[in-house]
């Protein structure tokens, strides 16, 4: 009878360890993908320009709703170790452009090393901002467009969003209005080749109700806009010649446009996509941060 009971335990603690080696195996076979947020320093005052938040948001939903997925943040700035971009599948800028500056034109070298491993580039917001001269045609590599000074205006307004393209970003988005500093009149590679623009809306005339600036207004926006009736293209998908992908986005001004369930879907979607990650049916799903989370992240730098 002993013999008999040992047996059967036995017996149960070998289908037990077998049960726990499928499991385990089970999850190894998600393909391990890194995504590198690189967030600048917060700019601007309280509610504007939180990069650490916002990538802390983003980077959170990554990991909690894809398996396989590994999103790490570099605060602050440019990483001192680059080791952290090895292999990665994206990299998500959410930080200060501006002029020559710009930390993707300062790191051009390991930019161009990044796009020729098939690294996806995205560039939230102020990021898209560089000097044209400088790094004009370098972004237009990387993604297609960018935010050119004394072409592209920058003003705060309402944009409403009722049609999608079929596109995986655009799974599971939904019509929405959000009020942010929505950058438009971009500059595109030359017949929008390899781009597939997301989210597009025609700016109410007040938009350009400001005098002629490097930010503010000038006769090719008028043209395009108040003339011509031009929807404009404020985020985008863009396909590299080379198979790599890019994306686009010019809202990510306010803080709490976070809480937008469609507005956090379509960036989420973008930076699985730009890194080669099917986009689920429905859109990666995430939690809607209440007014405290929000608020926990604002101006968090650790």
């Amino acid at each position: 009878m002993d013999r008999i009971c040992t047996f059967i335990l036995s017996f149960m603690l070998l289908c037990t360890a077998a049960n726990a080696q499928v499991k385990s195996a089970g999850r190894g076979t998600f393909p391990q993908k890194k995504i590198v947020f690189i967030a600048g320093p917060d700019s601007h005052g309280k509610g504007e320009h939180e990069h650490n938040g916002g990538c802390t948001l983003l980077a959170k939903a990554l990991n909690d709703s894809l398996p396989g997925v590994e999103a790490v943040i570099v605060r602050n700035g440019w990483p001192q170790d680059e080791s952290v971009l090895d292999n990665a599948a994206a990299v998500v800028f959410y930080l200060d452009g501006g002029g020559a500056d710009h930390l993707e034109l300062v790191h051009a070298a390991k930019m161009e090393k990044l796009i020729a491993g098939g690294t996806g580039i995205v560039n939230l917001h102020f990021s898209l901002e560089v000097d044209a001269k400088a790094g004009g045609d370098r972004f237009l590599k990387w993604i297609g467009g960018y935010f050119e000074t004394n072409w592209s205006v920058n003003p705060v307004w309402e944009a409403s969003f009722a049609r999608f393209p079929d596109h995986p970003v655009a799974r599971g988005v939904k019509p929405f209005s959000i009020l942010d500093e929505w950058y438009y009149h971009m500059r595109f590679a030359t017949g929008m080749k390899g781009i597939t623009p997301i989210l597009q809306a025609l700016p109410p005339e007040s938009t350009l109700n400001k005098p002629d600036g490097t930010h503010s207004n000038n006769p090719a926006v008028r043209e395009a806009v108040i003339t011509r009736k031009e929807m404009q293209t404020l985020a985008w998908a863009f396909e590299r010649p080379d198979g790599g992908r890019g994306f686009g986005f010019t809202g990510g001004h306010m803080h709490k446009n976070w809480q937008n369930d469609n507005f956090r879907k379509l960036v989420l979607n973008a930076i699985v996509w730009a890194a080669k990650i099917d986009v689920p049916a429905g859109g990666v799903p995430s939690e809607t941060p209440t007014d405290n989370e929000l608020n926990a992240l604002s101006k968090r730098v650790n």
